[in-house]
């Protein structure tokens, strides 16, 4: 075998290899819009460079027919390869989002990397003590009533940890549907503000059929990379989707 067919079928096993990791990131991890909004594209980049192009091109240099260790040689590519992709895999897998935390006026997309084992562990429901494996869960959070409390929640988000962080402040989404509409802008009223919003959610409404239906409400999301609103039912703030355009 001549060393540029030794490259090109490993080229073909790693390619192989990042669509895979590719569908399980976009498919599962990061549905659209938060792969976006989570800086997934960079990292998942990055992946597929090292992962793809890297391995093969070492195969390239090192690969000679008959050559004495060679079989040790391409075992120490793969081993490299293998490794580079888990670590790249596992930054992947601890910066994906976990929640989209609604609370008065907006929603916040939280990563499983934002919220630390000891708050994981105080909050009020199971589905609020675990990290989701296939895409974020739309949960509400409720500020505390105890005075002394809210204080010591005030000092700790304005060193940026705030209540989307603290599962112990979750609650059913249902429990601040009627907050949250009560902040919601209208269409009319965001495209106001931001005209260049409205072909955006025109576009959605067409491809969902909602052109018959009663405007759905927004409100801003939160996110690390990307602008976003959370479209809602008007009368029962269930999310709708999340669009990318700027409601503020």
């Amino acid at each position: 075998m001549s060393r540029w067919k030794a490259a090109l079928v490993h080229l073909s096993i790693s390619i192989a290899i990042g669509l895979i990791s590719a569908a399980l990131i976009f498919g599962v991890w990061y549905p659209s819009p938060y792969s976006k909004a989570m800086g997934a594209l960079e990292l998942v980049l990055l992946l597929m460079t090292v992962d793809i192009v890297l391995g093969p091109m070492l195969t390239l240099v090192v690969f000679t027919s008959g050559k004495k260790y060679l079989r040790l040689d391409l075992a120490l590519i793969g081993v490299a390869q293998a490794c580079a992709l888990i670590y790249g895999l596992s930054v992947v897998v601890r910066a994906r989002p976990v929640f989209i935390v609604a609370a008065v006026d907006r929603f916040s997309i939280v990563a499983a990397n934002d919220i630390s084992a000891a708050d994981l562990a105080q909050g009020s429901k199971p589905e609020f003590r675990s990290l989701s494996w296939t895409g974020p869960r739309v949960v509400g959070a409720q500020l505390p009533t105890d005075k002394g409390e809210l204080s010591t929640l005030t000092l700790s988000s304005m060193g940026g940890k705030d209540v989307e962080r603290m599962p112990k402040y979750y609650v059913d989404y249902a429990n601040v549907s009627a907050t949250l509409l009560k902040h919601s802008k209208t269409l009319a009223q965001l495209y106001k503000k931001n005209p260049a919003a409205q072909p955006t959610i025109e576009d959605w409404r067409r491809q969902h059929g909602k052109l018959g239906t009663a405007d759905p409400v927004c409100l801003p999301i939160i996110a690390p990379r990307a602008e976003l609103s959370m479209l809602l039912d008007p009368s029962t703030a269930e999310p709708l989707a999340a669009v990318p355009v700027n409601s503020w």
